[in-house]
């Protein structure tokens, strides 16, 4: 990667302006000179980084956007971004974001002719459409019976296969008895997975693996599916145990009875069923391969009269390279940002267009593939805690630079929150180069110039993604993180000495610029004698102290750690806010780091890592003991879904307590030893923070 990340720019200049001249020529016929719009204005029913996404968008093509927002939005990058915006409601979606009356009410206000659903929240409710139709609004979508009729998992397998597309063998049927389902279960064979019929981002799913465990699985599936999308009804499949491939293919059509395929994804690499990684085009399919699902998704577009964006998703048997049809997500994708890198096509201009009545501008061999792209998820939350969906303040950021080759899609910015109303994801980072190893190493290097503090993230975790062997030699399937558990989790390696050294001398020459005592500015200053300054920083989540001492012989510095040699460097220091910039020549190389200063802790950005040290308190001025997380404390902020225990009950380590619901994913609290419960300090529907007390026992 270091070798690519050197000498990749200067291949890029070509590469990437045949890239967009050739597909802009090719494209040309979607320039916007000889146009007339027939929409002058769009509300767009969503929120975050995708409504302004189409915010983009619109205002190329000079139409007006209107933004809506709750409560915990009313200062969001979208509602800044919009020409107007309107105020629908508190912070939960179900009163907001989700609740039709009120857009409704709105586009009568604003006059908006049409709306963009962006993904989620009211994208793929055919209700919805069909009450903007009754109203002589556009939706920017597919029509109501084709979102309706995929978005139904047993009605769109019947629809598949009629239309001659490949489905995985299972009960797509309506007899939602719990002993029917079982006997279908049985005779189609285990391992098998429960899908919701309305279901999305792997909620309400359930993996069974043992006959015995499928009851248990079934009502947990039914009750996370009725709490996310109304609707209890599941559909049955085979699960493959041959380590297959998610590939997914982007179509577009119009109402002209025309559909295209814009290339295809892989989207292999999830957890909790749910994407973290995507890549485009797929890799390791033969030519051939790719007409085949393209052609197949197309075919299952028209079965349904399909208009608008969409995404057809198949599982790969990579042993008989069979695809087989898994459903189709009637709207633009989270990850379409990476087909439009490799097919130089705007695809919200193309919705947009195809909305108004136009026919598709391209043909099918207009679409033409260059380079790879792939596209990281950065989310709030801690990977090595399960992937724990996080949330609170951002209180630094700052990103690699846009280019052609890089795209940031966000509307996070520093000071922001991510809030426990939605999902956590922070921005998502997409590059685009020449091929796909180069690909992978520009998408690592920006990585490791993605620095935010104020809570977890999966950023170290995409970094170790990009770098494992497998990963990088394209040997991907769903069970790729299961599989390649411990080898995706490393420790981060310490602080080198030469590093701490930096880092110390940084911090310590940072207060003489920031400080107004006049002694700061004598730091190392005293009457014939040679001063050693002296420092303690712990490191990480160790016990013990680092003990640093700093002597100054202008201009160098020799830093001895823990009683090791000196380090001997010279270093130039800049400070801005809470923001400390040092740089240093060494014995050995040259260094740099960053220090973001965040209460007590100090967050070293250094050569691509990040680490956070703790700043020496004394003992006399540490608080007390505090109650540690197994003793009945949330880890996470969320909304107490449900009790299952009550005060005087006895209860044995283990035993669930209550739930808590974290960005719709339901998590059980259970109890940490055994005891009589002598308080539940929450009720059902109440929001908990992080580190507050859920729950008392008494022995």
């Amino acid at each position: 990667f270091q070798d690519l990340s050197s000498g990749i720019n200067a291949e890029y200049g070509y590469f990437q302006h045949y890239y967009i001249t050739n597909n802009l020529r090719k494209a040309g016929r979607m320039s916007h000179g000889n146009r007339i719009n027939k929409l002058s204005k769009i509300l767009i029913a969503n929120r975050g980084e995708i409504a302004c996404r189409v915010m983009k968008t619109a205002r190329k093509m000079n139409i007006k956007t209107v933004a809506v927002f709750s409560d915990a939005d009313r200062h969001s990058l979208h509602v800044k971004m919009a020409d107007e915006a309107h105020y629908i409601g508190p912070s939960p979606a179900s009163e907001s974001y989700l609740r039709q009356d009120k857009i409704l009410d709105v586009i009568k206000k604003t006059g908006a002719q049409a709306v963009h659903p962006g993904y989620g929240f009211l994208s793929e409710q055919a209700p919805f459409a069909e009450a903007l139709a009754a109203n002589g609004v556009e939706f920017i979508g597919p029509p109501a019976s084709a979102i309706a009729d995929m978005g139904s998992k047993s009605a769109s397998k019947r629809i598949m296969i009629d239309a001659g597309v490949s489905c995985i063998p299972g009960y797509h049927g309506d007899n939602q008895d719990e002993a029917y389902l079982k006997e279908q279960a049985d005779e189609i064979g285990y391992p098998i997975i429960i899908k919701a019929v309305s279901g999305g981002g792997g909620k309400g799913m359930r993996m069974v693996f043992d006959e015995k465990d499928f009851m248990a699985a079934l009502r947990s599936a039914k009750e996370e599916s009725i709490k996310a999308f109304n609707d209890d009804r599941v559909i049955l499949e085979r699960f493959f145990d041959f380590q297959p491939r998610h590939v997914e293919v982007q179509v577009m059509a119009d109402s002209h009875g025309n559909a295209l395929y814009f290339s295809n994804r892989d989207c292999s690499v999830q957890r909790r069923h749910q994407k973290i990684i995507e890549e485009a085009p797929a890799p390791g399919l033969t030519e051939a391969e790719h007409r085949e699902i393209g052609e197949m998704a197309v075919r299952a577009a028209k079965a349904v009269g399909y208009k608008s964006a969409g995404t057809v998703e198949f599982i790969m048997d990579t042993v008989e390279r069979k695809f087989y049809f898994m459903e189709m997500n009637t709207r633009l994708q989270v990850e379409h940002p990476i087909t439009e890198l490799v097919t130089g096509v705007d695809l919200v201009e193309l919705q947009l267009r195809v909305s108004q009545g136009e026919k598709l501008p391209l043909t099918q061999e207009d679409i033409n593939v260059h380079g790879h792209a792939f596209e990281a998820r950065v989310y709030a939350e801690d990977p090595a805690n399960n992937f724990m969906p996080g949330s609170g303040d951002v209180r630094y950021l700052s990103t690699p630079p846009e280019t052609d080759l890089v795209r940031i899609d966000t509307s996070i910015r520093q000071g922001d929150a991510v809030s426990v109303f939605y999902d956590p994801m922070i921005a998502k980072l997409v590059v685009w180069a020449p091929d796909r190893l180069s690909s992978l190493a520009l998408l690592h290097s920006k990585l490791q110039e993605y620095h935010v503090v104020g809570l977890s993230t999966n950023i170290k975790f995409l970094k170790d993604l990009a770098t494992h062997p497998k990963f990088q030699s394209a040997d991907v399937h769903i069970d790729f993180i299961p599989e390649h558990g411990e080898s995706l989790f490393p420790p981060t390696p310490p602080l080198s000495d030469e590093d701490m050294a930096l880092t110390a001398v940084s911090y310590l020459l940072s207060n003489t610029k920031t400080s107004s005592s006049p002694w700061s500015k004598a730091l190392f200053s005293r009457l014939n004698i040679s001063h050693v300054e002296e420092m303690k920083l712990k490191s990480g989540d160790t016990d013990r102290d680092l003990d640093i001492k700093i002597r100054c012989n202008d201009p160098t510095y020799f830093v001895s750690i823990d009683g090791r040699p000196e380090v001997e460097l010279t270093a130039e220091v800049s400070c801005e806010g809470n923001v400390i910039m040092g740089s240093a020549n060494s014995a050995s190389r040259k260094l740099e780091c960053k220090i973001v200063m965040d209460g007590d802790s100090l967050h070293v950005f250094s050569d691509g890592s990040e680490t956070v040290l703790t700043r020496h308190v004394p003992k006399y001025l540490q608080a007390d003991e505090e109650v540690g997380l197994d003793d009945g404390v949330a880890s996470v902020e969320g909304l107490v879904q449900k009790i299952f225990a009550g005060v005087g009950d006895a209860v044995k380590r283990g035993d669930i307590i209550l739930q808590v619901n974290v960005m719709k994913m339901l998590f059980d609290i259970p109890a940490h030893k055994d005891g009589v419960i002598s308080s539940i300090c929450f009720n059902e529907g109440d929001r908990v923070s992080k580190g507050q007390l859920l729950y008392e026992l008494e022995e």
